[in-house]
């Protein structure tokens, strides 16, 4: 069990934990000087199985104060009997409050100083204070750590809270540590220290850090949990982890320690917030705010989403952070809110989303997907996620910004049954629309099907339904193109003829193309069956018309859809008829005939007097390897 000692300055906080633990969590010359915690201090007692952070109390360290409360089990609220409740008491229990610490007690310190009836009027502030917090009714221990008095109780109570509190010990979770300290030991090299929010790590296992400007794996060289040496430390744990493979400068506090699987890095989290009670007034939308995450602290905005104007004080809602920096976020995790002036504290709450969107961050689709994300299991985010999603779920991603570790084999996407049958009519839509507008074509590539039928639709998904309908029998893909079954039917007799008869014409063809005359000529059968015949094999994909009677085979076409590509590599994407004609030999009129019929099939996409390669098309992609 993880516990956080807060209060004012001055009220005992760090004699508690010497008395408690023997151990002086002013370790700092800086501290010793001046009598106060600077840094984070940390001691343990009863066999290492209770870890205690030490916060300071001073005014302008609250910042540190948030890096050590973040992951606490459990808290104790010191008030010193002869100064009673004092401003940084209630900002510290705000803080608890707000990061949803609801277990803890109330310690009245420096009782030998005082009066018995002064202790009693303390006992009575105290838990006044309390009333309206996570930490109502929480017991009220008076204390003296010089003499002693109080001490052995207040072991008592933590031991018997020790006991009751359950082990978080998830299988699935990933690795994370909020990393809020680190130094270099001889013979150890660089180490970080914090508190393990999930998972468990071993000696030997590789981890990241994030967010970093690059991916910098290292590797566990040793580890401590709760002051001991171990193989292995876990969730709710004080860990230090000697780490190999990177030096104390490239690690910096507030940054995370994890499992790879779970790297994040975000700048947009959607949140529920709640304002602290004893605000004097509602929070706005773009208010400038401090944000405190794990050890983390980032300025950033508030968007609110589903309050109107205002957020009034006691309230809770959805909100996004936008901030400035990059932080390492996980669904549930807890997170902060200080004033622009970091000089109270504003709000609090959970993150429902650590990647949320920058658009339609308002709309009813969006808010009923933070509706599924505010649920109590990830079994049930998931599936009610499933059931409101338009494009499905990409369950690596679901699964990573819930802190947890996927099977390998477990498939990437999901698509509920509702939107997968509507994704279904719309291509089936769209493609009855581009057969009756291009008879003659084979139809469109799938990206372009994408595009028409269903464009908010990631590529992934898209080609997992697509490649379900064409084994279901309901769409064919014929090369690049997709049709629909009906569309390019079986040959007749007399077409399968005829096509054997112009295929040796169609392959001897120049770049020029061959004309459905000329066909039938050659090929002695008559023009307006030739006419046919053509027209069924050009949408059977089997070869291009690029204008009326005007046919090209395919590895023809493939020849000049590659020329087309390296022109557009040379001129940064972009084709110009005048560039493509010199690299073919063409005329003019029949270089621009082929760069539209380009753009009517998706190779190109036609931009004032240029055409531009459309970066997501796989038509002829073989011809430019």
């Amino acid at each position: 069990m993880i516990v956080g000692t807060a209060g004012h300055i001055d009220h005992g906080k760090t004699t508690l934990v010497r008395a408690l633990t023997g151990v002086d969590t002013d370790r700092l010359p800086e501290e010793k000087k001046r009598g106060i915690t600077i840094e984070l201090g940390y001691a343990f007692m009863d066999d290492g199985r209770i870890g205690f952070v030490d916060v300071p109390g001073h005014e302008r360290l609250v910042h540190t104060m948030l890096a050590g409360a973040t992951g606490i089990d459990c808290a104790l609220l010191l008030v010193a009997a002869d100064d009673g409740v004092m401003p940084q008491t209630r900002e510290h229990l705000a803080v608890l409050s707000l990061l949803g610490v609801s277990r803890g007690a109330v310690v009245v310190t420096k009782v030998d100083r005082v009066e018995p009836g002064r202790v009693e009027a303390v006992r009575t502030e105290a838990g006044a204070l309390l009333s309206g917090t996570p930490l109502a009714g929480a017991p009220v221990h008076a204390v003296s750590a010089h003499t002693g008095a109080g001490i052995q109780g207040l072991k008592a109570w933590l031991q018997a809270e020790a006991a009751a509190t359950a082990r978080r010990d998830d299988p699935t979770a990933a690795f994370r540590l909020a990393v809020d300290r680190t130094f270099t030991l001889d013979g150890v090299g660089t180490v970080v220290t914090g508190t393990v929010h999930a998972g468990r790590v071993g000696i030997g296992d590789e981890l990241v850090l994030t967010p970093a400007a690059r991916e910098h794996r290292v590797r566990v060289r040793s580890l401590h949990a709760q002051n001991r040496p171990v193989d292995e430390a876990r969730a709710g744990q004080r860990c230090a982890v000697a780490l190999a493979g990177i030096a104390r400068d490239d690690i910096e506090r507030g940054q995370w320690l994890v499992h790879p699987a779970v790297r994040l890095a975000t700048d947009r989290i959607d949140v529920q917030l709640t304002l602290w009670q004893g605000e004097p007034k509602g929070l706005r939308s773009g208010t400038p705010v401090h944000v405190h995450l794990g050890a983390a602290a980032a300025m950033g905005t508030v968007a609110l989403l589903d309050a109107g104007d205002t957020l009034a004080p006691g309230a809770t809602a959805r909100v996004q952070l936008v901030l400035h920096a990059p932080v390492g976020a996980w669904h549930g995790d807890r997170v902060v809110l200080r004033d622009a002036s970091a000089s109270r504290t504003l709000a609090g709450g959970t993150v429902l989303d650590p990647l949320a969107p920058a658009r339609y961050r308002r709309t009813p689709q969006r808010l009923a997907e933070l509706d599924a994300l505010a649920l109590p299991t990830r079994e049930a985010r998931r599936d009610a996620l499933l059931a409101v999603a338009p494009h499905g779920l990409d369950l690596r991603r679901f699964d990573a910004m819930q802190g947890v570790v996927r099977a390998e084999e477990a498939g990437g996407w999901a698509i509920g049954a509702a939107q997968r049958l509507a994704t279904r009519d719309a291509v089936m839509s769209a493609l009855a629309a581009f057969h009756a507008g291009a008879p003659e074509e084979p139809g469109p590539d799938a990206a372009r099907l994408r595009r028409l039928a269903a464009p908010r639709l990631p590529e992934a998904p898209w080609l997992q339904l697509l490649a379900e309908w064409v084994g279901e029998g309901a769409l064919v893909r014929r090369g690049a193109y997709v049709q629909r079954p009906e569309h390019g039917a079986l040959l007749s007799a007399t077409e399968e003829r005829i096509a054997q008869k112009v295929a040796p014409l169609l392959a001897g063809g120049s770049f020029d193309g061959v004309w459905a005359r000329d066909m039938a000529r050659d090929a002695k059968e008559s023009e307006a069956l030739v006419r046919t015949a053509l027209a069924r094999l050009a949408q059977r994909g089997e070869l291009h018309q690029v204008v009326k009677d005007l046919y090209y085979a395919p590895q023809t076409m493939a020849t000049l859809a590659g020329i087309a590509r390296q022109v557009a590599a040379a001129q940064g994407g972009e084709v110009t008829a005048a560039a493509f004609r010199d690299a073919t030999g063409l005329g003019r009129k029949r270089a621009i005939q082929i760069l539209e019929h380009f753009d009517r099939i998706g190779l190109l996409r036609r931009v004032g007097d240029v055409h531009k390669l459309r970066s997501d098309t796989q038509l002829f992609a073989e011809a430019a390897k």
